[in-house]
């Protein structure tokens, strides 16, 4: 199956809440994990899916905070699923090679430590990079396991959830995670059909970009305070927001 060809659904008698970047605001999620409660007892539903888009840490106040609220059951009787974005990869990462500080903390990684108490090198040696990544290490706990378990993509019915976008002219199961988690182009502007409907976030949008083949829901939270969930059920789409 392709698209734009025929109009995506999800199985029957499913409903899919799907949310953007968060980026540290455990403030925003709070609150978009309530709308989406409140729009659970109002419009009850047997089978309900959570998909979180990935980007969850840096340049917001809260990384950790956000972290362990995602990790905690949900108030319905449902499914979360978390996918990891690239901003998950470059704590990874930093893990792996604390010489990638520097360039970690350019892409936000600064609220990161210190959300996990960990100060920020005043000044970038070998020894003071090596203790910044044993001090975030030994904080992250069980949160570090659960960086290191998120998915890179999810399929539910004719829809493909993942944090950034696929290469077109690729198949899901040969797609580079590099690309999964950070591509732009080709992806954004790319005018063919695609093998599934692409709902990811990555490339901040002022309002929820909505294309033939695949749907932007990256609202720019940190900045714009608008953090978006996107409520998919059968063929309908709606949305659900903190703005």
């Amino acid at each position: 199956m392709a698209f734009p060809e025929t109009a995506p659904r999800v199985p029957e008698g499913t409903r899919i809440y799907a949310v953007g970047d968060v980026h540290g605001r455990a403030d925003l999620l709070g609150r978009i994990l309530a709308e989406i409660e409140r729009d659970v007892t109002r419009n009850p539903c047997d089978d309900i899916v959570e998909v979180f888009l990935g980007d969850y840490v840096d340049r917001g106040p809260s990384s950790q905070e956000v972290l362990r609220m995602l990790q905690a059951d949900p108030a319905h009787d449902g499914e979360r699923i978390c996918l990891k974005g690239n901003h998950e990869e470059m704590v990874l990462d930093f893990l792996d090679d604390p010489e990638l500080l520097v360039l970690w903390m350019q892409n936000g990684g600064r609220p990161t430590l210190q959300s996990y108490g960990v100060s920020p090198p005043a000044e970038v040696g070998r020894t003071t990079i090596g203790q910044a990544r044993d001090q975030l290490r030994e904080a992250l706990g069980r949160d570090l396991d659960f960086l290191k378990k998120l998915k890179l993509s999810h399929v539910e019915g004719d829809y493909l959830f993942v944090h950034a976008g696929i290469r077109p002219g690729v198949a899901l199961e040969a797609q580079d995670p590099e690309d999964l988690m950070w591509i732009r182009e080709p992806f954004l502007s790319h005018a063919g059909p695609l093998p599934y409907f692409v709902v990811h976030g990555h490339t901040p949008v002022e309002a929820p970009e909505i294309k033939p083949f695949r749907l932007d829901i990256d609202t720019g939270a940190v900045a714009s305070d608008v953090l978006t969930c996107l409520v998919l059920e059968e063929e309908t789409r709606r949305f659900l927001t903190t703005g």
